[in-house]
């Protein structure tokens, strides 16, 4: 926790106090008397917002944490670029948060109502050109407290505080002749111009297609080492394979490779024990309840070591954990227990093994009976969690299971259901079908050299985007890597980012 934490906060080391030219009217009327604020108070300022909506909080929601984590880095390159010396203007950028609640609150304009999982999603659009009012509008927006912000500036007079969305006694409203002499772009305009012209995929490719070609080329030769160190690295440690579970650079995942490839070099002995696994980067060390063998980032080689020198008790965890799959099979029928990385918490494998055992207790506890027909069940599959709700069929097939579901109930249930989720899961695989044939044909219909998807993007989602990407025509995807998501965006590689429910037509004027 508290090493990503420092990652976010480094996110922000760079930026300087910037002086501004004219006044917001969404400004509070102290801050018109007050110093621009530095990248260091930022931090502070933002503190309670970060804790709110930091990734770390929302792993039993991997969708939601995606979301924030993609929010959190548009906004750092909002900030960054807002803090560039020179710079004239910002384009408004829309951001989606969920925001953790301890209690339940009313929702307010541009906030959705709190759902029953203890959170509420939170939209606002970015538009200032000025760090502290921007600090401010996102602490309003999420209703967070902004009081602490008028104990960062030295220099504000004590006026009560206002919120950065009310009025100031004087508001400034410049003359159309001012923009038009410095350049700036009069912030009224943009957003009428937002509130009036939707977005759409031809617009944004013509508007960001130049950007994005240019960020790939230069990524190109640090792409060619990352596949280099990625194939040397897979061939020496004899690896399944090498991944990352953010959405890390190029340069960053360079970096970590670098890394491992030092400890090679001075302490192969330990690392041996890593033959046949696949290493995923990520937040923490341990193993997952995949299996994979994870490498906290932010830990040194010494972590690293103590992990790989851990592997065989890991290993033996996971033959228990193989065999306890087993005896719950054999009491439900013959239905396989499996875990869905898309769609389940990212468990360690020993809180996974922990999650079996609390399920399995509870069936022997409750001296369920054995299945009347041993593998009635057979070829069906259910998930283990840890929520409290009653069990459910997903629309892909799977049983969705909490571990302390009362197992009689939960027999009938799976009974009564057993035809239903055969006929879901044969509609999944003809889904996937269609899926990977779709990304087939758009990737060589727009000749781009890569064609993915965030793992939050279901394949109805695919399928529904590559149908109707292929009734277009996009010159500008020759040669790009494409990303269907929740939202536009330019990654700092290059990649184009794509809601996968995009709007087609041309702009209104």
């Amino acid at each position: 926790m508290l090493g990503s934490w420092r990652a976010y906060s480094e996110m922000f080391c760079h930026l300087r106090p910037l002086r501004r030219f004219g006044l917001r009217k969404v400004l509070p009327h102290w801050l018109h008397y007050s110093r621009a604020l530095s990248g260091a108070e930022a931090i502070n300022a933002l503190r309670p917002f970060y804790f709110a909506v930091h990734p770390d909080f929302f792993g039993q929601h991997p969708r939601e944490r995606e979301v924030n984590e993609n929010s959190l880095k548009r906004l750092s390159v909002y900030l960054e670029n807002l803090q560039k010396p020179g710079f004239k203007s910002l384009k408004p950028t829309q951001l989606t948060f969920y925001i953790r609640e301890k209690t339940a609150q009313n929702s307010s304009e541009g906030q959705e109502p709190i759902s029953t999982t203890g959170f509420r999603a939170v939209r606002f659009t970015l538009h200032s050109s000025d760090l502290l009012s921007t600090v401010l509008y996102i602490l309003n927006s999420c209703s967070l407290p902004v009081e602490h912000v008028q104990s960062l500036n030295t220099n504000v007079h004590s006026q009560p505080l206002k919120e950065a969305t009310g009025m100031p006694d004087r508001p400034i409203k410049w003359h159309r002749s001012y923009y038009s002499f410095t350049g700036f772009k009069d912030p009224d305009e943009d957003l009428t111009h937002v509130s009036r012209v939707e977005t759409t995929l031809t617009s944004w490719l013509g508007s960001n297609g130049k950007g994005a070609v240019k960020k790939l080329r230069n990524s190109l030769p640090l792409r060619k080492e990352l596949d280099r160190l990625k194939n040397e690295l897979s061939e020496l440690l004899q690896l399944s394979d090498i991944r990352w579970q953010r959405g890390w650079g190029v340069a960053h995942r360079c970096s970590q490779l670098h890394s491992l490839s030092r400890l090679a070099q001075q302490n192969p002995g330990p690392l041996q024990n890593v033959k046949g696994c696949t290493v995923v980067f990520t937040d923490r060390s341990g193993m997952s309840a995949l299996g994979h063998v994870m490498l906290g980032t932010m830990d040194v080689h010494h972590h690293w070591t103590r992990l790989f020198e851990s592997l065989p008790s890991y290993f033996d965890l996971q033959r228990r954990m193989s065999a306890l799959e087993a005896q719950i099979s054999n009491l439900l029928g013959g239905i396989q227990v499996v875990y869905i990385e898309e769609l389940q918490p990212a468990l360690t494998l020993d809180q996974y093994y922990s999650l079996l055992h609390t399920f399995y207790n509870q069936l022997l506890r409750s001296r369920v009976p054995p299945h009347p027909h041993p593998q009635s069940l057979s070829g069906l599959q259910m998930i283990l969690s840890s929520d409290r709700y009653a069990p459910s069929l997903h629309e892909l097939g799977h049983f969705d299971i909490p571990a302390l579901s009362d197992p009689a109930s939960l027999q009938s249930f799976m009974r009564t259901k057993a035809q239903q989720a055969r006929e879901n899961m044969t509609r999944r695989e003809k889904l996937k079908v269609m899926e990977n044939e779709l990304i087939q044909a758009s990737t060589k219909q727009f000749s781009l050299e890569k064609l993915y998807k965030e793992p939050s993007i279901s394949s109805r989602q695919m399928v529904d985007c590559c149908k109707r990407l292929l009734e277009q025509s996009l010159p500008y995807l020759h040669g790009m890597h494409l990303c269907v998501s929740h939202f536009y965006s330019v990654m700092q590689d290059g990649d184009l980012c794509i809601p996968w429910n995009w709007k087609k037509g041309e702009a209104m004027k």
